[in-house]
């Protein structure tokens, strides 16, 4: 079938929304027709030739209908209300332990550009062959995505909402509700307040966190963040963070979550812990150096680097959208809407990049 689809060509360039070639769907497959699709950074990787093979349709938040299934699908059917996540194998020692985000294949299955069986499902209108994103690239009006990465919700919610639920929100609410499981004498920093740093903290205030304390460059930022949940905030361009973080709790917190991959913002996280704290990596980052004696074993600290908040998409997202129902997880605050045209498309990139919006969230069909 004949879809739409930002195409991303050579690195760094502009979306362009293409017409493509879509196959249909395989016996482990569903086409969902796509209704809307965030934006977060690692679209903005993908789109810059960072992790996957060009050409590639970007979009890996994607929320939409059902239209149908292969023959050997049976979690969901036609009409049903979706959100795309990520990719997993379901089969290697992660999987059946529960830690998908953990899959043997997550870099194969996420990142390669093709299907599960190795071959693509969009192509140009001259047969070349086009590459997936996430499993998904939900940057488009259908897509055909295995059914591992397929969840089920509520029809009673905002479909165009939802997308981010599918990686960046499940990221930050993940990482503190699945992975740290924080107690609630405890206290946790997280360096970021963007959408995965929110998520965050949200997250530690349903899960009744002492000190939730929230760190960033961007005072609206920190202003959204304590309307969240954050107990205290600390703008790091105009304090240092460390020292600003021992006043408040002089031994040090018991987590930091570092949402940025700056290298002097982990370095910060690290030394912001108490002995035997923790320090968590979800933001995507480059090389850094430290000293593992002084920066982490003579206090016992430990550094973790989690993938999508340690999450199996199809019980977590339900969970996140109950919390949303509830109002104990209020994620509509960080989204801004745009059209899925070439200009609105960008501009939403832009946006994302400059801070001028937390989470853009590109409506394809209303």
């Amino acid at each position: 079938m004949q879809i739409s689809a930002a195409l991303v060509k050579n690195p760094g360039n502009s979306l362009k929304i293409k017409n493509l070639n879509l196959d249909d769907p395989k016996d482990n497959e569903v086409l969902i027709k796509i209704i809307a699709c965030g934006i977060c950074h690692t679209d903005a990787v993908g789109r810059d030739g960072g992790t996957s093979p060009l050409p590639l349709v970007l979009g890996h938040e994607g929320s939409g209908i059902v239209v149908k299934t292969g023959k050997k699908v049976n979690s969901v059917k036609p009409g049903d209300h979706v959100v795309l996540s990520f990719s997993y194998c379901g089969e290697c020692e992660n999987c059946r332990n529960g830690h998908p985000g953990m899959c043997e294949k997550f870099n194969q299955l996420n990142f390669a550009g093709k299907n599960f069986d190795g071959t693509n499902r969009i192509s140009t209108n001259n047969g070349e062959k086009v590459n997936t994103f996430f499993g998904q690239s939900s940057l488009a009006n259908y897509v055909v995505v295995n059914e591992n990465g397929v969840v089920k919700v509520d029809k009673d919610v905002d479909l165009s909402l939802l997308g981010p639920l599918g990686c960046g929100i499940q990221t930050g609410a993940g990482t503190v509700l699945n992975y740290i499981k924080p107690r609630e004498e405890q206290s946790i920093a997280i360096f970021g307040a963007g959408a995965v740093g929110l998520a965050a903290v949200m997250a530690a205030k349903i899960a009744g966190v002492k000190h939730i304390i929230a760190i960033n460059h961007h005072g609206n930022r920190l202003s959204l963040a304590q309307e969240l949940g954050a107990t205290e905030v600390i703008d790091n361009s105009e304090v240092d963070a460390v020292k600003a973080i021992k006043r408040i709790i002089p031994r040090g917190v018991d987590y930091a979550i570092d949402t940025t991959g700056n290298t002097g913002v982990i370095k910060s996280a690290i030394a912001s812990l108490a002995p035997a704290g923790e320090c968590v990596l979800v933001g995507v980052g480059g090389n850094i150096e430290l000293n593992l004696m002084s920066d982490l074993l003579l206090e016992s600290k430990k550094l973790s680097g989690v993938v999508e908040g340690d999450s199996k998409p199809q019980e977590f997202i339900p969970k996140l959208v109950k919390y949303y129902k509830e109002g104990l997880f209020p994620f509509n605050k960080l989204v801004r809407f745009y059209k899925f045209n070439d200009e609105d498309l960008n501009k939403a990139f832009d946006d994302s990049k400059n801070g001028k919006v937390v989470k853009p969230i590109v409506v394809i069909n209303d």
